[in-house]
């Protein structure tokens, strides 16, 4: 498999692993101590995906729920995130709550094997899907087909990547990857530079959907057993994305999932602002406008936690509102 990264993607891996250069290597975050404070840098993700306005909608309504000033970013997504957390460059962030598992244990490349431990979860907040995006005319209909193709497989940084590598890998796929932002492979792939772009996202992408309007592509699907097989072997769930997500499926299509979710930092996030943050979420879902929001359910709220830690101040507002903890 040969790989080519944009500069940016080039400039991301090597800003990643200065950051897991820099921890105090004892498993501690940024800052050793806590210092909490209430000016909050919001790591999100790339324009093209869900996270980014999301975390600008969430922003607001954290800013005018609560008395911390909130100011959100544009980042590699997931890993990236975790990486800035950790170094107390960021306080607030959303993950796949895969990648946040796996930072926890070291086992994320892109931090360079770094152990991630000062971040707690706040909430799950929706599903995201995997995308296998194809050009009608490439005369692709299956992932076995995608051997020697080039294909987006996320932007470095980003938990996409993983997922990625796990569908590529199980059907012994070889490639050339792309390492770019989930927006930008969309672009790539109705100028004809690559063949294929998979992305995590939330359904429905709007991105995708403009995609649609101009180029004629189509959804690859995993076998279902396939995908019950992968999600066995990893932190992943069997997900079918509807066929009326998108004007142009025409049947359901099968992949694998994940979960967005918010996390804070345990260093700098106090217990009393975590809690009055995920109280601000659920009390004011309905103000959220992008369709993602539409899935955010305070019963849901710990769905794929697995072994993340809760932040005391969420774990605080859950018991309060008799939510289960697992």
């Amino acid at each position: 498999m040969r790989i080519r990264q944009t500069a940016t993607a080039a400039a991301a891996t090597a800003a990643l692993l200065a950051l897991a250069a820099c921890g105090n290597g004892d498993g501690e975050g940024g800052n050793g101590d806590a210092e909490y404070t209430d000016d909050l840098t919001f790591a999100t993700g790339g324009t093209g995906g869900a996270y980014y306005p999301l975390g600008g909608e969430l922003s607001t309504i954290f800013e005018s729920e609560t008395e911390a000033s909130v100011n959100y970013v544009e980042t590699g997504g997931s890993a990236e995130n975790l990486g800035q957390i950790h170094q107390g460059q960021a306080q607030l962030g959303l993950s796949q709550n895969d990648t946040a598992a796996d930072a926890m244990n070291g086992d994320v490349d892109d931090l360079d094997g770094e152990a991630i431990d000062n971040f707690g979860w706040i909430a799950n907040l929706y599903p995201e899907a995997m995308h296998i995006v194809v050009r009608d005319d490439a005369g692709i209909e299956s992932i076995e087909d995608l051997d020697g193709a080039t294909i987006a497989v996320g932007d470095v940084g980003s938990g996409t990547r993983a997922i990625s590598d796990a569908i590529l890998d199980y059907y012994d796929v070889d490639y050339t990857a792309e390492e770019t932002e989930f927006g930008d492979s969309t672009e790539m792939l109705a100028d004809g530079q690559i063949d294929a772009s998979l992305f995590v996202v939330g359904v429905p992408v709007a991105s995708l959907t403009e995609l649609a309007q101009s180029t004629d592509v189509s959804l690859l699907s995993v076998d279902e057993g396939d995908a019950e097989e992968m999600a066995e072997e990893g932190f992943y769930e069997a997900y079918t994305i509807e066929s009326d997500a998108y004007d142009f499926l025409e049947e359901d299509v099968t992949t694998l999932s994940v979960f967005a979710a918010l996390i804070a930092s345990t260093d700098e996030v106090s217990e009393d602002l975590a809690y009055e943050i995920t109280s601000a979420l659920f009390d004011n879902v309905d103000q959220i406008t992008v369709d993602q929001g539409a899935s955010i359910d305070i019963e849901e709220a710990l769905y794929g936690i697995g072994d993340i830690p809760l932040h005391p101040g969420a774990e605080r507002y859950f018991e309060e509102q008799d939510i289960e903890i697992p």
